[in-house]
């Protein structure tokens, strides 16, 4: 059947998708066919080990990209976004063309993968409203592409299931953009629920939502405002010393061995790589003992894992920076803080923390001023709560 999760109606995804239907009916004169939305993500634990076949935990955010859509009678997508409000046109039957190193080349790569399972798409007028801080770590790359995806093949009436299309999301990113990423992202956006924390095993896609009952802490985002481009970074070369370093211990991923494995075979590796694999075998423990500490309303214990998350990331992973550890340090100084990590790939983006609820606005401004104090850089701070997955939100 066709995907057709429907999105719980709220505030935030009702202001998004008036402006996207404003801006369609303003620019094209058109009503829009459907109307979708996918979240950012938040990574709780999981820091890298995706693309390693380990575990990872996840949020969907309450920031999201929505897509308002109506097909053409040709074959051209004309997209735009109210990002950089930037206009973007290309042809489905000439995608071979890209990628253009800009934001279509998601929605482009999205529709590449269509069209290699066998749907028939139709052209497309597209505009794209998102709250999602690009370039942040939370995921605004999977929030379009998952958008996009659900918005074009609905257009095709063409039958795709949750988990095909976070793969074929996956494939857009990978084959298309050129971004070795792992499954975290798409799978995050589709498929995590309110109230819970999404447990992934990237290598089997077994999921479940683990119920975080305890109310008295808000996930923080604490975005540096430094930019990273990810393709053009060290990402794909930190993937490739993960796949040199399994092969070296004889395993098929870092999934597969253990600490003590690892104490018994390291000497097979360099020092880079053996960090690189102590970070992924160590975050992998990380998020088990997360998904226990949630479970039990433990969130001390969750603090403390974030806390040793960024640690190995940042000494093992080295993919900290300043603008990072200073927004880290700022968070870990500021009341209600239990915990704080970098999010997502690292190199710039966001900083997480696990604040108490009660504390939260206070936590905001003293972070915010010695953040700013220190780097001369304005953050952006908010907190998200767990929200729900990809959906339609309209389709006549």
């Amino acid at each position: 059947m066709l995907y057709n999760h429907e999105c719980l109606p709220d505030e935030r995804t009702e202001r998004l998708a008036r402006s996207a239907r404003r801006h369609l009916e303003r620019c094209c004169e058109r009503e829009p066919v459907v109307v979708t939305r996918a979240p950012g993500r938040l990574e709780v634990l999981g820091g890298h080990t995706d693309y390693n076949e380990g575990f990872v935990t996840a949020i969907a955010t309450e920031q999201a990209t929505v897509v308002a859509a109506a097909p053409r009678d040709d074959s051209l997508v004309r997209a735009w976004s109210d990002c950089n409000e930037s206009e973007a046109e290309f042809d489905l039957r000439r995608l071979d063309e890209g990628p253009w190193g800009a934001w279509w080349d998601y929605p482009a790569g999205v529709c590449a993968q269509l069209l290699k399972a066998g749907c028939d798409l139709p052209g497309a007028d597209l505009v794209v409203v998102s709250d999602v801080p690009v370039g942040g770590g939370i995921s605004s790359s999977a929030a379009l592409e998952v958008s996009t995806a659900i918005a074009m093949a609905e257009l095709a009436g063409c039958e795709i299931e949750p988990e095909p299309l976070a793969l074929l999301c996956q494939r857009a990113e990978n084959e298309y953009v050129g971004m070795r990423c792992g499954i975290l992202d798409q799978f995050s956006s589709i498929f995590a629920r309110p109230g819970g924390v999404l447990w992934l095993d990237c290598r089997t896609l077994e999921r479940r939502i683990v119920r975080l009952s305890d109310e008295s802490v808000r996930f923080v985002v604490c975005d540096t405002n430094r930019p990273r481009e990810l393709v053009g970074s060290a990402y794909n070369e930190r993937r490739e010393q993960c796949e040199r370093a399994a092969d070296l211990l004889g395993v098929r991923a870092l999934r597969d061995a253990d600490a003590n494995y690892l104490a018994a075979h390291g000497k097979l590796l360099d020092d880079t790589l053996l960090r690189r694999a102590r970070h992924v075998i160590s975050e992998n423990a990380r998020v088990q003992a997360g998904v226990r500490a949630i479970e039990r309303g433990d969130v001390e214990t969750l603090g403390e894992l974030l806390n040793a998350s960024h640690v190995s990331l940042r000494d093992d992973y080295e993919v900290s920076c300043a603008e990072l550890e200073a927004m880290r340090n700022a968070a870990l100084a500021a009341p209600g803080c239990l915990g704080a990590r970098l999010v997502g790939a690292g190199f710039g983006g966001c900083v997480m923390a696990l604040v108490q609820a009660e504390r939260v606005d206070e936590f905001a401004a003293q972070v915010g001023h010695q953040y700013e104090a220190e780097t001369a850089l304005r953050a952006e701070i908010f907190a998200t709560r767990p929200s729900d997955g990809a959906g339609l939100v309209v389709k006549h």
